[in-house]
């Protein structure tokens, strides 16, 4: 009720509170993106949110909580023309761009993806264990019940997030990147810049494999959880597409990274020695952009990384590696959750790799 907001030059400012009042700055030139979040209630009255994504770690982003829905989208767009430069009063569109729409995730899919994922197996086995316990030792059924309930509840409640999150998920190419939207109570609609992704990670569980699908996500700057953001925001990772098959992935990370490595090279023969499950997973490539890395035991993942985005490499040799003659180099990232690690290449390899990717990564940092 006491929140006031206005554009203060090149600043969006926000000022709350009753008996401690609050003055937030945010530097529009910062801004990484602005999401538009519908919650159940919120839809209910007709009313949404602006949440504006900043480049910090301190999870201190703009929240414009709650403006009438019809007042999002141009509000919305004056945002990212002040941001990008233009003149205050410059025209903005009142309608959101359409765009082109180059994934979408039917539900049916969505629901069998969650069952035979590790959650839904999860929540299965654990059902499974205490109808089974309930008929075998009826006296005991209150006991089996109450021990488990936790067990169901938690995995339940992770089961019904992600359906949550990631219903009727839709990808659209926008001029400002990838707009992602979706959601079954709430609704959200975030758009990703090529020039936010931390990195990229595409997971292909076991059984997932058999069936030809994976699940591709990426790791954006300005994705924090904020003061006022539920928990399902808490990951830095945003799903851009929760299952689907290898060519629609290939095309999402056209837009994201078009100069990535097409092929990886595989591990020496010797580190079945010290890693059987997951040599035949291993593999490595770069360009002069790009750097990928593939490893997994049961679940293969294969992350990219920019690397105008690299903080830090680094080279490292357990004992067991040492006397096998081998390496693993890391890559480090802003981001919290992806990071590539070169693993279990020939000392040589390793340390070819590691020079040549300092090189790249200081070249990729500098200006054209």
């Amino acid at each position: 009720f006491v929140t006031r907001w206005r554009v203060d030059g090149d600043d969006l400012r926000i000022e709350t509170g009753v008996l401690r009042r609050r003055s937030l700055r945010f530097p529009l030139t910062q801004l990484q993106a602005i999401d538009i979040v519908r919650p159940g209630l919120a839809r209910l009255f007709r009313v949404a949110e602006l949440r504006l994504r900043m480049g910090g770690a301190t999870g201190s982003h703009a929240r414009l909580a709650y403006l009438d829905e019809r007042e999002v989208e141009p509000l919305r767009a004056r945002l990212l023309a002040l941001a990008s430069g233009a003149q205050h009063d410059a025209e903005p569109a009142t309608e959101a761009p359409a765009g082109r729409v180059l994934a979408t995730v039917p539900t049916g899919r969505l629901v069998a993806s969650i069952l035979i994922s590790d959650a839904g197996v999860v929540f299965e086995t654990v059902l499974a264990g205490l109808v089974v316990g309930a008929v075998l030792a009826p006296s005991a059924v209150s006991g089996i019940l109450g021990g488990g309930a936790a067990w169901v509840i938690t995995a339940a409640q992770l089961v019904w997030r992600r359906f949550n999150q990631e219903y009727k998920l839709t990808v659209l190419d926008v001029p400002d990147g990838l707009l992602v939207r979706g959601g079954l109570v709430a609704l959200n609609a975030e758009t990703i810049r090529p020039g936010r992704v931390q990195a990229v990670r595409m997971v292909e569980p076991f059984l997932w494999r058999r069936l030809g699908w994976c699940r591709l996500e990426v790791d954006v700057a300005g994705r924090q959880r904020a003061e006022g953001e539920g928990r399902s925001d808490r990951r830095a990772l945003r799903a851009i597409l929760p299952v689907g098959g290898r060519a629609v992935a290939d095309e999402l990370l056209d837009h994201l990274l078009p100069d990535r490595p097409r092929e990886l090279s595989p591990a020496p023969h010797r580190v079945l020695w010290k890693s059987p499950l997951r040599y035949r997973m291993l593999g490595w490539g770069r360009t002069d952009t790009v750097v990928s890395t593939r490893s997994g035991r049961l679940r293969r993942a294969t992350n990219w990384v920019p690397l105008e985005k690299v903080q830090s490499l680094r080279r490292v040799e357990g004992p067991v590696q040492r006397r096998l003659r081998l390496a693993t180099v890391y890559v480090d990232t802003a981001g919290k959750t992806v990071h590539a690690a070169i693993r279990d290449r020939d000392v040589h390899e390793a340390d070819g790799a590691l020079e040549d990717l300092i090189v790249l990564a200081r070249t990729a940092r500098t200006p054209a």
